[in-house]
């Protein structure tokens, strides 16, 4: 039995097309041999993690042998978004696909939000959070309106600059449109976006998004494990990504970097229980972008912070190393790609070069999670602890 788990997600981290990618779209999508090849990729402890020897991934042919557990995994869940992504990862599969609006919200619903906000809006459509401000921003500032906008995931996203909008009134429109976009418009997050500056030139987007999601439609790993008296500490976006429900300690991070930073801190402190942390940089500021040398040079960092925090793990804790999805930044799509992801495990008595191929469901990370700290759970997924733990 473990003491201390630490769960980290690599946001869109896919290594590889799921078979179903083609009703995505998603054919030949494979985020990791988009950056695997790039010149600003250097991940030497992934790859003692067992990263490389993944079935589907680039033949490095530098490390053959893995300090744990390596295998990758299929969802079951019908999408490609972050928020059923984090759900199944923590025991709850989505049969059905969180509704998107290609076309923009119908005029039911922004009529709606223009009421109870007694705000005007623009744009309705889907796009780019860049673009949208480049495109959509002066108008803003000169009446005020809030740029309304979506993308491929089921998103309902509120633009507005600081100067104008302040970020407390934002999210309180937030508020108002999670309240109203319920039932058949249930979208999986509603986010508040604010920028800053006075033109298209140099308009740029804060750092104080915030996120609006679902409540998850049972308990998940985190309900279980907090009600078991265990202690749930959720990092970056992990608050936001389950509406608080079943957290216990939260903190909200400004990029990939302080994430770790926060995650190294803790691996310091003594807790009982999860640390479940999302690095949504690899997601949001290079896959939705394309921006190939960004994401590899991110690898990178992510990699020499995690060469800091193994040393501090102790015989009492767990590291598994995950992602949601994928965000291939080499395809022509800037949307999620429907791809495996990767599942590394390492710590005491997790057997080394063990090889559990391909695995159906995330779900079987929340499983083992509860197992290895003792607490019976009835998840979507099945552990596999007594696969990769000897005592």
């Amino acid at each position: 039995m473990k003491k201390r788990i630490f769960l980290i997600v690599l946001d869109s981290f896919g290594v590889g097309n799921a078979p179903d990618a083609a009703n995505f779209g998603d054919e030949g999508s494979n985020t990791l041999a988009a950056i695997a090849s790039h010149p600003n990729f250097h991940t030497p402890h992934l790859e003692q993690l067992g990263l490389f020897q993944i079935e589907g991934t680039p033949d490095k042919g530098s490390c053959q042998t893995s300090l744990g557990a390596f295998g990758r995994l299929q969802e079951q869940s019908l999408g490609k978004d972050t928020t059923i992504g984090h759900w199944e990862i923590a025991g709850i599969v989505s049969p059905r696909p969180l509704p998107t609006y290609p076309k923009g919200f119908p005029p039911a619903v922004i009529e709606e939000f223009e009421k109870q906000t007694g705000c005007k809006t623009i744009c309705n459509l889907p796009y780019s959070g860049t673009d949208v401000i480049r495109d959509y921003g002066e108008e803003h500032l000169k009446t005020g309106a809030l740029i309304v906008y979506t993308s491929a995931d089921s998103v309902f996203q509120i633009a507005a600059n600081e100067s104008i909008v302040p970020v407390e009134q934002l999210y309180k429109y937030c508020e108002i449109a999670r309240n109203i976009l319920q039932g058949e418009h249930a979208v999986g997050r509603v986010i508040a976006r604010p920028f800053e500056g006075t033109s298209a030139e140099n308009f740029r987007r804060t750092s104080r998004r915030h996120d609006y999601s679902l409540l998850p439609p049972k308990d998940t790993m985190l309900d279980i494990l907090q009600k078991a008296g265990k202690d749930t500490i959720g990092v970056g976006k992990i608050y936001d990504i389950f509406a608080g429900k079943g957290i216990s300690k939260t903190y909200r991070t400004t990029s990939n970097h302080h994430g770790m930073e926060i995650t190294l801190q803790l691996a310091k402190e003594d807790f009982e229980g999860l640390a479940f942390v999302n690095l949504v940089d690899f997601d949001m500021v290079y896959g939705h972008r394309n921006d190939v040398a960004g994401y590899a040079a991110a690898a990178t960092e992510f990699d020499q912070q995690l060469g800091e925090l193994l040393p501090l793990l102790t015989e009492d804790d767990l590291l598994i190393i995950t992602a949601d999805h994928g965000c291939d930044p080499a395809t022509p799509s800037t949307d999620h790609s429907r791809e495996m992801v990767p599942l590394l495990v390492y710590g005491k008595g997790v057997q080394e070069n063990t090889n559990l191929g391909t695995v159906k469901g995330f779900g079987c990370i929340a499983a083992t999670i509860c197992e290895a700290l003792g607490v019976d759970a009835a998840l979507d997924g099945n552990s596999l602890w007594k696969e990769i733990y000897t005592k």
